[in-house]
């Protein structure tokens, strides 16, 4: 009789487990991903948003180097993002489609008073007087992103993620919304996957809220983008662990070395398996959901630009340096001078102790800390000196000889990136395009043409664009690269808050 018992208890149990939802089974909480293709409209919001990002890029430049976090924010492109998920806000749900960005920290929605910002009315509007578990706020509360800013206040709410529901969660309900960027944008808002230390009003980040309230049993998320997917089911993103069903072999886990976005060391950058040399002796990078492009040190993004063909901008400062410069810096280099001092001996830029800044500007003291923040603004002539002497190592290691080197160099100043933000390219070229890869761990991850250039449309009036785009971070903070949608749809990227790590593997 006992036995019996027994056998109907698994026989029940085994049951209960085939009726139970693959998630509850597993212990994982599964937000499926949408995907749509970059559009003529994003393009057009892009080079109209160009002018303001480049000015918030030289402010949060210079700010970047007193170690404040929220800065990098404000360099943020949504425009081109092709990944949303549902979530639900209020008790009803009240659904709105969101950018997961582990890049920032704040959930955002558009507010039903939101009257005065046309883009509020093309979007889901979060209405408090229709939940059941608003609780009121009132902070008020403003987020700088590189394509727009969004104004408002904090609220409270249960927020619904698939099964789960994360109660009392802080929130800004959105009141303005100005400029094109948000009015075309195909999503209503963003929910932050980044570090508190980065959060506006230092509100408690949604995934930390899932941890305290017992939600998830393990303290990791993932990310599976399914690049091969057109419009439509575009991945998913993972809560309490991973699927293995969404990438091959191990992951290559290395540490976070900055809380607040997702950061941690990476080494060299290849180009068809030859150094760059800008990043042999390390350089940070970010794993950043919230970014679609690939963004780096303008002197590796050059590099690139000229080996794939990419479209570029001639930069006479940077002719310049080579005409008059070129051959004394290659001396000073095979003397066996320090590189980083190159170009202050030369008179084009005055040396920091880290690296070379503007002659002529002065360190900026910062009034808080009162000391030298580091970000100082670069001249034209400064910033080319520093490209060309990283470019010359690279060509001295390579065994050229002098006059291929300068004549090179020339050929990369006709080469530099598009201050618009992004570089075209001949689709028909693919084929003869490098292999472009990361050290990241000691491990080489290499990005296949198809990988990192991206495809406009369809059929004989499709355009190609670079997955590459410039953005110069200076030391301490810097050099920084941002890897977003380009590198993690290639590799499945784990986030594992609780050992403060990021693992990459080959997306399956």
């Amino acid at each position: 009789m006992g036995t019996r018992s027994v056998a109907l208890v698994l026989l029940a149990s085994a049951l209960l487990q085939t009726l139970l939802p693959a998630t509850a089974a597993e212990g994982l909480v599964r937000i499926a991903l949408k995907k749509r293709p970059i559009d003529q409209n994003s393009r057009v919001a892009e080079r109209l948003s160009a002018e303001e990002r480049q000015r918030l890029l030289r402010g949060a430049v210079n700010s970047l180097g007193s170690g404040d976090e929220g800065d990098i924010i404000a360099l943020k492109n949504y425009m081109n993002a092709q990944y949303f998920g549902e979530i639900g806000v209020g008790t009803p749900a009240q659904k709105f489609t969101v950018i997961f960005d582990t890049g920032s920290s704040n959930l955002w929605v558009p507010s039903s008073k939101c009257y005065f910002s046309i883009a509020c009315y093309f979007h889901s509007r979060y209405k408090s007087g229709q939940s059941n578990t608003y609780k009121k706020n009132g902070k008020p509360a403003e987020i700088h992103y590189g394509t727009g800013a969004i104004a408002g206040y904090f609220s409270e709410d249960s927020v619904t993620l698939g099964d789960l529901v994360v109660k009392d969660q802080e929130f800004i309900e959105a009141t303005k919304e100005p400029g094109l960027t948000f009015m075309v944008a195909k999503f209503d808002g963003i929910l932050g996957l980044g570090f508190q230390e980065i959060s506006v009003g230092n509100a408690v980040p949604v995934w930390y809220n899932m941890i305290k309230q017992g939600l998830i049993s393990d303290p990791v998320f993932s990310f599976w983008f399914n690049r091969h997917a057109g419009e439509g089911e575009g991945g998913e993103i993972v809560f309490g662990g991973m699927d293995p069903s969404h990438y091959k072999g191990d992951h290559t886990y290395v540490p976070v070395t900055q809380k607040g976005y997702w950061q941690f060391n990476m080494g060299d950058v290849l180009v068809d398996g030859k150094s760059t040399g800008f990043c042999a002796g390390g350089c940070a990078a970010i794993a950043d959901s919230g970014t679609s492009l690939l963004a780096g040190p303008t002197a590796i993004i050059t590099e690139i630009n000229e080996k794939i063909g990419a479209a570029g901008v001639v930069s006479q400062e940077c002719k310049t340096v080579v005409s008059q410069y070129g051959q004394q810096i290659l001396d000073l280099l095979l003397s066996e001078t320090q590189p980083k001092m190159i170009c202050s001996q030369v008179g084009l830029c005055t040396f920091d102790g880290t690296h070379g800044v503007s002659a002529g500007i002065r360190s900026v003291v910062d009034d808080e800390a009162g000391k030298s923040n580091g970000g100082l603004q670069s001249d034209p002539m400064c910033n080319a000196c520093e490209m060309a002497v990283v470019w010359m190592q690279n060509q001295l290691a390579q065994n050229k000889t002098q006059e291929l080197i300068l004549n090179y160099i020339n050929q990369l100043c006709e080469r530099l990136p598009s201050p618009m933000g992004e570089s075209s390219v001949d689709c028909a070229s693919l084929k003869s395009m490098p292999d472009i890869a990361f050290t990241i761990g000691g491990k080489k991850f290499s990005l296949k043409p198809e990988q990192y250039i991206l495809k406009v449309g369809e059929g004989p009036a499709a355009q190609c664009i670079s997955g590459f785009t410039a953005m110069d971070i200076p030391p301490p903070r810097g050099p920084l690269w941002i890897l977003g949608d380009v590198f993690m749809g290639a590799y499945h990227t784990v986030f594992d808050y609780g050992k403060q790590r990021v693992g990459f593997a080959e997306s399956a």
